[in-house]
């Protein structure tokens, strides 16, 4: 049990490294509120943490959306009274070759993937720093360190998160910490949303050496129960089987 007990919201907790990271901070005591558009996976999840102890609730949740963002961030303070911890972890992944021309997906990984973090941080920022500090857990990916053929937008998107990450960062010395954690190939539903066939195929290959969400749960665990004065500002796990 962590003895400092924070609140903390986490985006796109439905499933995969969202979910995990739910069970693991709710293990760790802290108090939380889940977002994401399945309502009934966050209803079980919730159910799932309450029986084991913890503390959890759970809100519809369209990233997309900044009011819905501002509403999600505005619940988990007039529940618990503060908001300590933002997990942008919402994110999709459907990947294809350029000359796909696969233009709404294209424009679904901006929205989701970039604006869906922007969202995050115009929602809690203005609330962290009226409660003097906050944490925001930003997931981005290997793909943000790297390009590879079928993955350019969805990069792209990753590359973004960790630009805004650190701009962030430098803009807010001594009271709001930022923290990438940048997953390598790892358990998640994110390659059920590849139309491409030859990116469907590339991905199966890929992730013959998938590590458990688990894994990017205990490292986000460990950014978030870090003394205030530490900030840990990237974090990169990757199987250890994989080159990339």
């Amino acid at each position: 049990m962590n003895e400092v007990t924070k609140v903390v919201a986490v985006t796109g907790a439905s499933s995969g490294i969202g979910a995990a990271t739910a069970r693991r901070l709710a293990a760790d005591g802290h108090r939380l509120l889940l977002g994401a558009r399945r309502t009934d996976r966050l209803g079980a999840l919730v159910e799932e943490i309450t029986a084991e102890g913890g503390t959890a609730a759970f809100q519809r949740l369209d990233v997309t959306d900044a009011a819905d963002v501002r509403a999600f961030v505005t619940a988990a303070r007039e529940r618990f009274g503060r908001l300590d911890v933002l997990v942008n972890n919402a994110g999709v992944m459907p990947l294809s070759p350029l000359d796909s021309l696969l233009v709404e997906e294209w424009d679904r990984m901006i929205d989701v993937n970039v604006r869906g973090v922007l969202h995050g941080i115009a929602a809690a920022l203005p609330v962290m720093r009226r409660q003097g500090g906050g944490q925001f857990v930003n997931v981005a990916s290997v793909g943000a360190h790297e390009v590879v053929p079928t993955a350019a937008v969805y990069c792209a998107t990753k590359f973004a998160v960790r630009a805004i990450s650190e701009g962030l960062r430098q803009e807010s010395p001594g009271d709001i910490r930022v923290t990438v954690v940048s997953p390598g190939v790892t358990e998640s539903e994110l390659a059920d949303g590849i139309s491409d066939p030859r990116a469907r195929q590339d991905m199966k290959i890929y992730r013959s050496v998938a590590i458990p969400a688990a894994a990017i749960a205990d490292a986000i665990a460990f950014a978030v129960s870090r003394p205030d004065d530490v900030d840990v500002n990237e974090i990169i796990v990757r199987p250890a089987a994989s080159a990339q």
